[in-house]
């Protein structure tokens, strides 16, 4: 039979403790505790939770989350010298591990205003980046000064906005690149003062352009824009694309802006020159070629027939082969597989090239511009990638 006991202890309050002890199956006893009112207190749990408990407190502070991020998620044309702003549902511990950006950028990461985490670029973003921000969840993450913290990571990303028309055509021109040097108003920016040329790349300094040369023709005076990205711009960049080994497609790009810099601070200037060229359809048809201002080669040359023109325009070389099969479709819906030499493509499938005939000066093309072979051979050096080609008349 189980055993039953009542324990009583007087004077004062009253307290009774009554206990229940039942002999199960296998030995084991279970002790059953009241609080005097017959409801029964179940035994502790061994369980816990990843939320740690500051002391004294009786339960797990509220879960740690983010409440607002700036910039916002999937922002463009973030200022270059913008912060970084995490605001939190509670203050945050002094020790808290900080977010991380990628690509690393010089700055450092602050607590301000108790909840938000801020971080201050020492020195603007470099144009066009893309940049990550990583908030570090669970065990290691940030923490509250409560002792909450962040159930699982977050990211955000932004991207940076395009630096100056103005100060990419100020670089070009500093490494060479352009037919105009240009010259600062003031004392000029060390090429070496990373944070400067930073700085510069949002807010160009102040400064003039004068070209090198007075040979050049008005066709080519007449595209020199300052301050707007328009053909001879975009030729100029694709120029110093191809000798830094990038894609020479004479858009701008975080990877170019870089390039750019560093060129500049190792003093790593152009030594080819500036070439211009153009092709001129009134009869007898010619190809002159401009080298630095003075001309270099003036030949004879065929363009399109009526029924295939060659387009009038300013277009930059884009692509060159020492020889290929050049393929298409004649006017009559024929094809055609032509052996070419000395290619340099300036606007869709039109190209400058060699192509035998008996002939050059009058309309023969299917809109190139044919060189006989000696001709084709002195043009080809002087169009590099880059190189203007007009087209008149």
């Amino acid at each position: 039979m189980p055993r039953r006991w009542t324990v009583t202890f007087t004077p004062l309050r009253v307290l009774v403790i009554t206990g229940v002890v039942l002999a199960g199956a296998g030995g084991a006893i279970a002790v059953i505790v009241t609080n005097g009112h017959g409801s029964a207190t179940p035994p502790p749990t061994s369980t816990s939770t990843s939320t740690s408990v500051p002391p004294g407190s009786t339960s797990p502070p509220p879960a740690l989350r983010v409440t607002g991020m700036t910039p916002v998620n999937a922002t463009t044309e973030v200022a270059g010298t913008s912060e970084v702003r995490v605001t939190f549902s509670t203050a945050m511990s002094p020790g808290t591990p900080m977010p991380t950006l990628s690509p690393s950028q010089p700055g450092t990461w602050n607590i301000s205003a108790g909840r938000t985490l801020v971080f201050r670029p020492t020195m603007p973003f470099m144009p066009l980046t893309g940049v990550t921000v990583v908030v570090p969840g669970g065990p290691g993450g940030v923490r509250g000064d409560d002792g909450a913290r962040l159930a699982r990571g977050v990211v955000d990303r932004f991207r940076i906005e395009d630096g100056s028309t103005t100060r990419l055509q100020q670089i070009l021109s500093l490494l060479d690149y352009s037919p105009l040097a240009f010259t600062p108003r003031g004392t000029p920016i060390p090429p070496a003062d990373a944070s400067a040329q930073r700085t510069a790349l949002f807010s160009p300094p102040d400064g003039s352009f004068v070209w090198r040369s007075h040979g050049w023709p008005f066709r080519l005076v007449s595209l020199w824009k300052p301050g707007l990205y328009n053909v001879m711009t975009k030729g100029l960049v694709m120029e110093f694309q191809a000798d830094h080994g990038l894609t020479t497609s004479g858009a701008t790009s975080a990877a170019l802006w870089q390039a750019l810099l560093q060129a500049l601070a190792a003093g790593n200037d152009n030594t080819g020159g500036y070439d211009y060229a153009l092709g001129d359809k009134a009869q007898p048809e010619t190809l002159r070629i401009w080298h630095d201002g003075v001309v270099a080669v003036h030949v004879y040359a065929n363009t399109g027939i009526p029924q295939s023109p060659t387009a009038d325009g300013n277009f930059p070389v884009f692509a060159r082969y020492r020889s290929q099969v050049m393929r298409g479709t004649n006017p009559d819906g024929s094809k055609y597989a032509d052996p070419v030499q000395y290619v340099a493509y300036f606007n869709g499938g039109d190209a400058v090239h060699y192509i035998p005939r008996a002939n050059y000066g009058i309309p023969q093309s299917l809109g190139c511009i044919e060189l006989d072979l000696s001709d084709a051979a002195k043009v080809w050096p002087y169009l590099a990638y880059g190189t203007i080609v007009s087209v008149i008349n």
